[in-house]
């Protein structure tokens, strides 16, 4: 199959149905490791926006919710089931997709696709169990009332995804909220929409309710704000930029609107002078340097120990040489294009910038030479990093490590929460108890021992300080969408006895 006829022409998915939007506009889909335009996506307003929203609004209420929102959680599994199978049908079709469209690697983009298709997975088990954890009882100390709690679907729910993960982080916020009983509005980032536009396409093939999920793609100003500011959402769902969360919140808290944010980060990696530097090495590139660093959790500030600072420089130096950059559609690549020319841009005034404030440029920092097209851009190592440099404060979301030393452990703590951001951290060393120590003390939603990236459906995600609240994934992700509600009965056949009955005439 040629790249290029691989792309298909989708309208806005609404209703259960393709549309194309209101004004007919559409725009350009750029292949970032060739920068040649492979086709289109729509580009939706404030009238589709509407018109997604009454499609899941009238989904969420069709015959009582007896269809959907109020349907047996074995009901909704179904279609999740559904859904992951025809994911995994379509794997190598969807990555090939998410490649073309963002620039990753494919074998990234299959491993992502895999991971799509157990996030559906995980929350239809989830949906089947909701029903057995219904009318759980609550022990209260008066024995005259009985008590108990029910989960409800929130309601119409609005999801907003980035373009670093298309289709995974959009499943991160679809599977729970449908699991859930919700119906929603999805619109992913208009620099990579191709595999959340085709879910429209799966969701159509497995017979979904129509409206239950619908899908608009197009700029954040037409398309994203009037989702956020629709009165008729219940809920707004958020990955992006710590800024647009900011004007999410804003926006939500004048209806009094709960929201889910997760944002940036500038997470650290701590490495000690008693681990095997090699192993420590590999797993500090992997934080940084994969996906293209384009990763809010990536551990892009290095703290070493300074005993074997230099020793891991010079590995660090050489195992980011050995890197494949190539067209990510080329077996063994393991750095590919960055997203588009304007990430491109942002991410080499980065490197720019902390040239001009004296840091140290010791690798990387350019185009590779072997590739004349496309946004590629070298795995990048700075030194000599001051903690008031903007590439050791703000995020750069591309394959740019900083590093700095530290003596002690007091002080590599200190250093580790020398941010805004608290969405991550790792620490790595031999020495378990101070490991444990260190997860305690490091200011973040995540923390990792010996490792850094790994990330399960089964487990929490999302952090705190600026890189937002709530969590998403596990048992978690599903809370995200339900709404708890207390019942309570009075049991006895007594009177109340409160006030006394008025006189017998």
């Amino acid at each position: 199959m040629a790249a290029t006829s691989a792309i298909p022409r989708r309208g806005l998915f609404i209703g259960g149905g393709w549309r194309e939007p209101s004004l007919g506009r559409r725009l350009p889909v750029v292949n970032p490791a060739t920068e040649a335009t492979i086709g289109d996506i729509p580009a939706a307003t404030a009238e589709d926006v509407e018109l997604a929203v009454s499609a899941a609004r009238d989904a969420f209420g069709r015959d009582g919710g007896r269809h959907w929102s109020r349907a047996p959680g074995a009901v909704r599994a179904k279609y999740l089931k559904a859904i992951a199978a025809k994911i995994k049908d379509k794997k190598s079709y969807l990555a090939l997709l998410e490649t073309l469209d963002s620039g990753k690697p494919l074998d990234e983009a299959a491993g992502d696709m895999e991971d799509v298709a157990a996030c559906f997975e995980y929350y239809a088990d989830l949906a089947e169990a909701l029903d057995g954890k219904q009318r759980a009882p609550i022990s209260l100390p008066m024995e005259n009332f009985e008590s108990y709690v029910l989960k409800e679907p929130i309601g119409v729910v609005g999801l907003i995804t980035p373009w670093n993960y298309p289709l995974l982080m959009a499943t991160w916020k679809v599977a729970p909220a449908l699991a859930a009983g919700c119906t929603a509005v999805l619109k992913p980032s208009e620099l990579a929409s191709l595999t959340c536009l085709e879910l429209g396409g799966i969701c159509a093939e497995i017979g979904l309710p129509p409206g239950v999920l619908n899908i608009i793609t197009g700029l954040g100003t037409e398309a994203g704000a009037p989702l956020a500011s629709h009165p008729h959402v219940d809920k707004i769902a958020f990955t992006g930029s710590t800024e647009t969360g900011k004007r999410i919140m804003i926006t939500a808290s004048q209806m009094v609107k709960p929201v889910s944010l997760e944002l940036g980060g500038k997470s650290p990696l701590i490495v000690f002078d008693d681990v095997d530097i090699d192993k420590a090495v590999e797993w500090a590139m992997f934080g940084c340097f994969a996906n293209a660093g384009q990763v809010c959790s990536a551990t892009s500030r290095l703290l070493l120990h300074e005993k074997i600072a230099k020793r891991f420089l010079d590995r660090l130096v050489a195992w980011a040489k050995s890197i494949k950059i190539s067209d990510p559609l080329e077996e063994g690549c393991r750095l590919g294009s960055v997203v588009s020319e304007g990430q491109y841009q942002k991410i080499m005034k980065f490197i720019s910038t902390a040239r001009c404030e004296g840091a140290t440029i010791l690798y990387g920092g350019a185009r590779p030479q072997h590739l004349k097209r496309g946004f590629f851009i070298e795995p990048t190592i700075i030194t000599n990093v001051s903690t008031s440099m903007q590439i050791w404060r703000e995020e750069v979301f591309g394959p740019v490590i900083c590093i700095k030393e530290f003596r002690t452990e007091c002080e590599a703590v200190e250093l580790a929460n020398d941010t805004h951001y608290g969405l991550a951290g790792a620490v790595i060393s031999n020495d378990l108890e101070r490991c444990e120590r260190i997860s305690k003390a490091i200011q973040s939603g995540i923390v990792w021992i010996n490792c850094s990236q790994p990330c399960f459906v089964q487990a929490p995600w999302g952090g705190n300080k600026r890189s937002g609240f709530g969590r998403e994934l596990g048992q978690w992700g599903l809370d995200n969408y339900l709404s708890v509600k207390q019942v309570t009965k009075y049991c006895s056949d007594e009177p109340y006895g409160w006030y006394r009955p008025p006189s017998k005439l």
